[in-house]
C-alpha cells in the first residue's frame, strides 16, 4: 500500500533547483524549471509536477536536451515572432516566449510568438499566471507526442496537445483554462501506473482499441479524445498552429521524451498575449470581470452542489492549501527523488515536514 509523505513546497523547490544544478543547469534556469514542477504540484497537477524530474534529468543525461543552447529568434516583426528553442528545457523556452509575448503585447498590443525546436514546458498555468498579472491576457498552446488516436482510429497519431486561457480579474482568483485535449493528461495514467492503481474506465484504450482500466495497457495503447471527434479537431488545430506553422515536429514527428533517445523532440508552442488596456481602461474590465464571475456563481446551482467555480479556481485555492500544508508524495516517488539526490550527493528527506 502506498503511503503519501508530505513536503514543505520550498524545500522541494530548492532540493529541484540543485539537482538541476548540479546537472550543469545554470543557477537561473535551474530555478525556472524547478519552479515549473512545484507550482503545478501546489495547483495539484501532480502529474505534471516533481515526478517529471527523473524523466528531465535523464534527457540531460541522454544529452536530448542541451542547457547550454543559445535560443535566437528567427523572425522578428515586433508584434510576431518566432523564437527557435534550439532543444533547451521546455520550461526554460516557454519562460523566453511568455516574456517577449508580455514585453511586445504591451509595446505593439498584441503579440503572437511561435515556438519551435523545444521540449516539454510543463503546464501552460505556469505562464498564464505571470502574464495575468502584468494585466494581460493570454493563450498559450503547445502540441506533443502522439499519445491519442484521430477519432475512427486506434493507433496514437497526435498528442493531448494542450491549451491554456488566462484573463485578469479584480477581486476574484483569475479565470485561467489549462487542459488538455484528451480526456485526461497522459500523466495523470504515469502516475496511476507509478501507484499500480487502475484509471476510471473512458480515459483509454489498450494497442488493440479496447477500453481498459490497466493504466500498463493504456501506456501501450493511446488516450481518448476530450468529447470524441470534439477533442480531436481542437487537438488537430493546437497542433496545426504549433507544429505545421512555426516549423516545429507535427503528428508523427514529435518525438516521445519516454521513448525516443536517438532525436530531440522539438515539440512546438504558440503563445497569444493580449494588452487588454486597448479596449478599455484595466480596471474597467477588471470589474466587469469579476461581476461576471458573480453573476455565473450567483446561478441557481444542481442539487447537492454548494458553489459553482470558474476554471482554475479550485486549483486557486488548493495552491494556497498546499502552500501552508505541504505537497503531499507517494512513496513509490519518494524512493525515486531519493536515489537521484544520492546520486547527485543531496539528501533528499531534507525537504519533508511542513507548509
Amino acid at each position: 500500500m502506498v503511503t503519501p509523505r508530505t513536503y514543505n513546497w520550498r524545500m522541494l523547490l530548492q532540493f529541484c533547483s540543485e539537482l538541476f544544478i548540479r546537472a550543469g543547469i545554470s543557477k537561473q534556469d535551474a530555478d525556472i524549471i524547478a519552479g515549473s514542477l512545484v507550482e503545478a504540484d501546489l495547483r495539484g497537477v501532480d502529474s505534471h509536477g516533481v515526478v517529471r524530474m527523473p524523466i528531465y534529468l535523464k534527457r540531460v543525461e541522454k544529452a536530448m536536451i542541451n542547457p547550454h543552447a543559445e535560443m535566437k529568434l528567427d523572425m522578428d516583426l515586433g508584434h510576431m515572432c518566432l523564437l527557435d528553442g534550439s532543444n533547451h528545457f521546455g520550461a526554460v523556452i516557454g519562460q523566453r516566449a511568455l516574456e517577449l509575448s508580455v514585453e511586445r503585447a504591451k509595446k505593439h498590443g498584441i503579440s503572437l510568438i511561435g515556438v519551435k525546436h523545444s521540449n516539454h514546458f510543463g503546464t501552460g498555468a505556469f505562464y498564464v499566471q505571470q502574464a495575468t498579472a502584468e494585466n494581460l491576457a493570454l493563450i498559450v498552446m503547445s502540441n506533443a507526442s502522439q499519445t491519442m488516436p484521430p477519432t475512427g482510429g486506434i493507433r496514437p497519431f497526435i498528442g493531448t496537445n494542450p491549451i491554456a486561457v488566462g484573463v485578469p480579474t479584480k477581486h476574484d482568483p483569475p479565470y485561467l483554462l489549462d487542459m488538455a485535449t484528451s480526456v485526461v493528461a497522459r500523466g495523470k495514467i504515469i502516475v496511476a501506473a507509478q501507484k499500480n492503481e487502475a484509471i476510471p474506465e473512458g480515459w483509454a484504450v489498450d494497442k488493440e482499441g479496447n477500453p481498459t482500466t490497466d493504466p500498463f495497457a493504456a501506456l501501450d495503447g493511446a488516450v481518448l479524445p476530450l468529447g470524441g471527434p470534439k477533442g480531436y479537431g481542437i487537438s488537430m488545430f493546437i497542433d496545426i498552429f504549433s507544429g505545421v506553422m512555426t516549423g516545429a515536429g507535427f503528428g508523427k514527428t514529435v518525438n516521445n521524451m519516454y521513448e525516443n533517445w536517438n532525436v530531440p523532440q522539438n515539440v512546438g508552442h504558440m503563445f497569444i498575449a493580449i494588452d487588454i488596456d486597448r479596449f478599455m481602461p484595466i480596471e474597467q474590465f477588471k470589474d466587469r470581470m469579476d461581476q461576471y464571475i458573480q453573476d455565473i456563481k450567483g446561478e441557481p446551482k444542481a442539487p447537492g452542489v454548494s458553489e459553482i467555480y470558474i476554471p482554475g479556481e479550485l486549483e486557486f485555492y488548493r495552491k494556497q492549501k498546499r502552500m501552508k500544508e505541504g505537497i503531499v508524495l507517494s512513496d513509490s516517488l519518494v524512493k525515486e527523488l531519493s536515489e537521484i539526490g544520492t546520486s547527485y550527493g543531496i539528501h533528499f528527506e531534507e525537504a519533508q515536514a511542513g507548509g
